[in-house]
């Protein structure tokens, strides 16, 4: 009873603000008051008051500035985009799709499911409802807008303003997670043959959806600070690539984050060279707004963008997006059309619903917390085993470790595997490792933080390491 009480109280506080900013009573700009004089003028807790600017901060109108604290927001200023055409008649396979999904006509006899006064009472509807607490809203039971949960691409659109990457939400398409958005721009983007560049190390499984797509990987060799330009300009030259394929920030497998004047640099190469970069940010929300984004320097001319919830929320919740150029997000959206119909509503409802209550918010300042704990003790722990760290700017889930010569990583992993420890040699993160020979081999693993003091990994280095010693 008293938290209901609590989230009622909550709410009100919310609503009252909400309408004073929106009827232009409180200013973009203005600074609103501390937590504490905010809780003593509305006569509730400072925790409630959390829970209340985290929400206003989720619905867009108050901004969050570390150490300065929560400032009324200034509406956004992105393009309007009108919707694109839609034909009149469903005369081919995506305009027909389009229709099942949109429904333009109210005339439905060409739909390919029964209408939705059928399903309302359908088991599934009864067991969301009550799952939700909100027995007051409908259930949809079709497919759904086929670029995605429009309130969650709105909030996407916020989120991503806060990183300086300014887009209307038509430019964003919800995917089954960031491996969807990959797969996704490859069959748009290229064709058998063609020839792309990608992190080396890099993030493996866009290797195997390259192979499987029969393109042509040329590595670019990963330092602390973002891709080596030089090891750029030089497959550039060699290779004519169309994409570049790569992660700025918490990159995985290294851990390092591009620095500014190598993001600026990057970017007048790929205009020099008529190059696309796709830069998946899968850590995103864990790491700093204000942090180098090709995104945010190119504003989507010839970056497209990649998102995830899958990272931070739960690796079963296959929640990603993407967003690009109007006219790329459109082709996208209807290759996503053709290929798997549409993503899940009802799980992007749920991301949509954590954002706007603020849970979200508290989750990842948790998040971040963990992150830094466990980093902490993994630099401890690895540093006093003497094995070099690649990176140290961390704010992700990896660390890059190099392994002394004699110490193969393969072999490495399978003696792990053997003692129920599960190792990822860093063979396996270079897109041309059947090429490496002999000193090109590398010999280093991934470590997640998160598990790094395990007493039984730590036990194990430690006995390798002590035999070739």
């Amino acid at each position: 009873m008293d938290e209901q009480v609590d989230s009622n109280r909550t709410g009100a506080i919310v609503a009252r603000i909400s309408r004073m900013i929106d009827e232009g009573l409180l200013q973009p700009g203005r600074r609103m008051a501390s937590l504490r004089l905010a809780a003593g003028e509305y006569g509730v807790s400072k925790n409630t008051m959390v829970e209340v600017y985290d929400r206003l901060v989720a619905s867009g109108r108050l901004e969050a500035r570390r150490g300065a604290g929560f400032y009324v927001r200034a509406p956004g200023q992105r393009p309007s985009e009108a919707p694109p055409p839609h034909m009149s008649e469903a005369i081919d396979i995506v305009s027909l799709l389009r229709e099942q999904l949109c429904q333009v006509h109210p005339v439905r006899v060409g739909d390919g499911r029964p209408p939705r006064s059928w399903m309302e009472d359908s088991e599934l509807g009864r067991h969301l409802r009550v799952r939700s607490g909100k027995g007051d809203l409908p259930i949809e039971h079709g497919y759904g807008d086929p670029v995605g949960y429009a309130p969650l691409r709105t909030q996407i659109g916020l989120m991503l303003a806060e990183r300086s990457i300014q887009v209307s939400p038509a430019q964003i398409l919800m995917t089954f997670g960031a491996n969807h958005a990959l797969d996704l721009i490859i069959r748009q983007l290229l064709q058998p043959g063609d020839t792309v560049l990608v992190d080396s190390p890099g993030y493996y499984p866009l290797f195997g959806k390259l192979k499987l797509a029969r393109i042509e990987m040329a590595g670019i060799r990963r330092l602390p600070d973002g891709p080596d330009l030089d090891d750029l300009s030089a497959q550039i030259a060699r290779h004519r690539p169309k994409v570049f394929f790569t992660q700025s920030l918490a990159h995985n497998p290294t851990g390092g984050s591009i620095a500014l004047p190598i993001a600026h640099r990057l970017l007048q190469l790929a205009a020099q060279h008529d190059l696309v970069i796709v830069e998946d940010d899968p850590f995103a929300d864990v790491m700093p707004a204000s942090a180098p984004r090709l995104a945010a320097l190119d504003q989507l001319e010839r970056v497209i963008y990649l998102g995830t919830f899958s990272k931070t929320l739960s690796a079963s919740l296959r929640i990603g997006y993407v967003a690009a150029s109007p006219a790329l997000a459109r082709s996208l959206g209807d290759m996503k059309m053709l290929t798997v119909v549409n993503s899940s509503g009802y799980l992007e409802r749920l991301v949509s619903d954590l954002i706007a209550s603020g849970q979200y918010r508290h989750h990842l300042k948790r998040l971040k917390e963990r992150i830094g704990k466990a980093t902490r003790t993994a630099f401890t722990g690895l540093e006093r085993l003497g094995l070099p760290i690649f990176s140290r700017q961390g704010g992700g889930y990896y660390l890059w470790v190099g392994l002394p010569p004699g110490l193969d990583d393969l072999a490495l992993a399978r003696r792990a595997s053997e003692q129920g420890i599960f190792i990822a040699p860093g063979t396996v993160f270079m897109p041309e490792r059947h090429q490496l020979e002999g000193n090109e081999r590398v010999s280093g693993m991934r470590v997640n933080v998160a598990y790094a003091d395990d007493p039984a990994l730590m036990a194990f280095l430690q006995a390798e390491l002590a035999s070739i010693s």
